[in-house]
């Protein structure tokens, strides 16, 4: 590889000029991406109806949630790399048309294994539609509004998973009857149409790279891998994990061996698929793949948590549940728009302060679900409910907007994408861990509180290793800015210092 296009802060950030339509466009990506996350939980509250509407087993019906975001995950790193590669636009529009025609395909779907296959495929097609949001603002901000962007961003990642349940239960209740479900998907329909019209109006062309061929083992190494380690999480509920749990030495295994080949490849000065160099040398890219990988792990894992305890613990419908947890996806979307604008000042210590709000909030949500009388629950725990909102806003947005800041645009959708899978890997062990644990602990103990406290507790475990992560990170910053202070020529001079900032 020349060493021009070696992996460093600012490549290709010459010669940027502003596209006039730049925020028009950011709004079709950012109301294409909330679809595809939203459609991550959306569908949880309606498979008690779909299994009863289809005559389904409860692990067919699992494979509705559990299909969708194991083909999400394997998608993203190489359609990162395709839109890297080839034309991102093009590939943005290509799999948002297909995601329409996958939703409209589920809402008809006159039997459970139809439906299965269709959000299998759907989750493809979100998965190859991910990767080039982030890589289009990469493309198309710089500086001050790059932080915005990805504010927005952010926002829309957080809020579309805590309000997919609310959605859900919205949906429902407008659409009664047996039937009534199928419009989760239906609704996917005109909103996609709509933003591919405006997408192919608004959205700009990516010239071809030139960079070479996608690196087919590559790909072959790392989708063997993430699917070994994500197949027995999504079959945990029909005891996955006990059966297969041999695929996760092996899934480590393969994703070594993706690893090296990678290294290899760098080496001989080919083209691969993820460049290892991207976790050295594009800084903070590491820390904050690390940061989301653990706060997911916790973050999606909570919202099948509060569905079971509040509709079933407490009997709630699932649009009264959605509502219960309302209070943290508004913090949330309030707090990530807000953060883009602070990024650029307070840096990691956003992220700091946001994990550090998180875990109290959901702390405190956990000890009041326990003490409060169930009529009030929800209302009682709406204070710290919203303040962990708050907090995963200065969490989602500002994590991104620092793993992804420094990477050069032209590798903008490998990265984004890695970073998303890494996201997707951390969703798919919470949604089959905690469920798993509040299980668990019901019983044994016939206990809904208990086993609610038990499964927020857990997700709090993740939750502390990423603010360790981050706090970590956040005094090295630190350092690095007083030796700049006290020693302004040698940190100049220091290759380190030349390759980090």
């Amino acid at each position: 590889m020349a060493a021009a296009d070696r992996v460093r802060p600012g490549a290709q950030e010459t010669g940027y000029e502003p596209d006039p339509r730049r925020w028009r466009a950011l709004w079709v990506t950012l109301v294409a991406g909330f679809m595809s996350l939203l459609d991550v939980t959306i569908v949880a509250v309606a498979l008690p109806t779909v299994q009863r509407d289809l005559r389904a087993s409860p692990a067919q019906v699992q494979w509705v949630v559990s299909g969708y975001a194991l083909t999400f995950a394997l998608a993203l790193v190489t359609a990162g790399r395709l839109g890297d590669a080839l034309d991102r636009r093009r590939i943005f529009l290509l799999a948002l048309s297909g995601f329409v025609v996958c939703s409209a395909a589920c809402g008809a779907a006159p039997d459970i294994t139809l439906l299965v296959v269709a959000r299998l495929a759907q989750g493809l097609a979100a998965g190859f539609m991910a990767p080039q949001n982030s890589a289009l603002i990469q493309q198309l901000f710089r500086g001050a509004e790059r932080g915005r962007a990805f504010g927005l961003f952010g926002s829309t990642v957080g809020v579309s998973a805590a309000v997919g349940p609310l959605t859900g239960g919205v949906i429902l209740a407008l659409a009664s009857g047996a039937q009534g479900w199928r419009w989760i998907f239906y609704v996917n329909v005109p909103i996609g149409v709509l933003a591919v019209l405006l997408g192919r109006r608004l959205l700009p062309s990516t010239r071809r790279s030139g960079r070479g061929s996608v690196d087919l083992p590559g790909v072959l190494l790392l989708g063997l891998g993430v699917l070994a380690l994500m197949f027995p999480l999504v079959q945990a509920g029909t005891e996955g994990l006990g059966r297969l749990w041999w695929l996760f030495p092996a899934g480590a295994a393969v994703l070594t061996g993706f690893a090296r080949w990678q290294r290899r490849l760098v080496a001989r000065g080919a083209q691969p698929l993820l460049d290892p160099r991207l976790f050295s040398t594009a800084r903070g890219y590491a820390v904050g793949a690390g940061v989301g990988t653990l706060y997911f792990i916790g973050f999606s894992g909570v919202w099948l948590v509060f569905a079971l305890f509040f509709q079933h613990g407490l009997g709630f419908s699932p649009l009264r549940s959605g509502l219960a947890v309302t209070p943290f996806a508004v913090g949330s979307a309030i707090a990530a728009v807000v953060a883009g604008r602070l990024v650029e000042r307070f840096g990691r210590l956003l992220t700091v302060c946001g994990l550090t709000a998180v875990i109290v909030g959901l702390g405190g949500t956990a000890l009041l679900l326990r003490l409060a009388p169930p009529g009030s629950a929800p209302w009682v725990a709406a204070p710290v409910l919203f303040l962990g909102g708050i907090g995963s806003g200065f969490v989602v947005s500002p994590n991104i907007t620092m793993t992804l800041r420094e990477v050069p645009v032209h590798m903008a959708g490998a990265a984004g994408g890695a970073l998303q899978t890494g996201q997707r890997l951390g969703a798919a062990v919470g949604t089959a861990a905690l469920p798993g644990l509040f299980y668990l602990v019901l019983g044994r103990s016939q206990d809904y509180r208990g086993a609610l406290v038990a499964a927020l507790g857990a997700a709090l475990v993740g939750m502390v290793a990423a603010l360790a992560l981050a706090a970590c990170d956040w005094r090295r910053d630190r350092k690095l800015r007083g030796s700049r202070r006290r020693c302004p020529d040698e940190v100049a001079h220091d290759p380190m210092h030349t390759r980090q900032t």
